[in-house]
């Protein structure tokens, strides 16, 4: 019996401390182009709290379009923040594993084919405090070789 209190309080308490750091978790929107393949994109973002001095962990789920085909790109990255001075601007850089799916034609009657893979992103980019941002990703493995992305944390 005293376990299962204790799985309870445990249980209780992680959820606790998830809610309060979802209520200082932001999220925003983003769109841009990248290359190989050739797409526009668009999709959200969420930045966390820094976890550890100045370091965040920045989900983002992006679908592209064109090319021929339609991908969904989940991005787990984490990011550096370094202030600049005397301005309203800080740089950040970041890395972070990524799920890419890719579905192929099917748009004109033929077949469609999916296709899914792992990659890598390397990052940097340049916040506002306000929220607005543009970003530069280079990938690697299956992710798309280059991004330009702008966007607006709230």
């Amino acid at each position: 019996m005293i376990k299962k209190r204790m799985v309870l309080l445990l249980g209780m308490l992680m959820c606790f401390a998830a809610a309060g750091a979802m209520a200082e978790t932001r999220f925003g929107v983003r769109a841009g182009a990248g290359v190989d393949p050739d797409q526009f994109h668009f999709g959200g973002h969420l930045v966390s709290e820094p976890l550890l001095a100045n370091l965040t962990f920045r989900p983002n789920l992006e679908i592209g379009v064109g090319s021929d085909l339609t991908g969904v790109a989940a991005n787990f990255e984490f990011a550096y923040g370094i202030p600049l001075p005397k301005r309203d601007l800080s740089l950040y850089i970041g890395a972070g594993p990524a799920l890419n799916v890719y579905r192929f034609g099917g748009s004109d009657g033929r077949e469609s084919d999916t296709d899914a893979g792992g990659g890598f992103n390397v990052l940097v980019g340049l916040e506002q405090s306000k929220g607005l941002m543009a970003e530069i990703k280079v990938g690697m493995i299956d992710s798309p070789e280059f991004k330009f992305t702008v966007g607006y944390t709230f």
